[in-house]
């Protein structure tokens, strides 16, 4: 009887745990600041890249 009083302490324990939820949330939060970057990046890319041929072309010919 005292198998089973024990089993059903733990279970209890186990269920009232909240640990692996808060590591979903973190990693959930991750994910989506993970994404906000790449977006970020990719949308400042293709700018930046004009801006350093720009420079590049610029340097180039003054060096001529």
């Amino acid at each position: 009887m005292r198998d089973r009083e024990t089993d059903m302490c733990m279970l209890k324990q186990f269920l009232r745990n909240q640990s692996g939820a808060t590591a979903i949330e973190y990693g959930l939060i991750a994910a989506g600041i993970s994404v906000a970057i790449i977006v970020v990046v990719n949308a400042l890319g293709s700018q930046l890249s004009s801006v350093f041929t720009t420079v590049n072309s610029d340097l180039a010919s003054a060096g001529k």
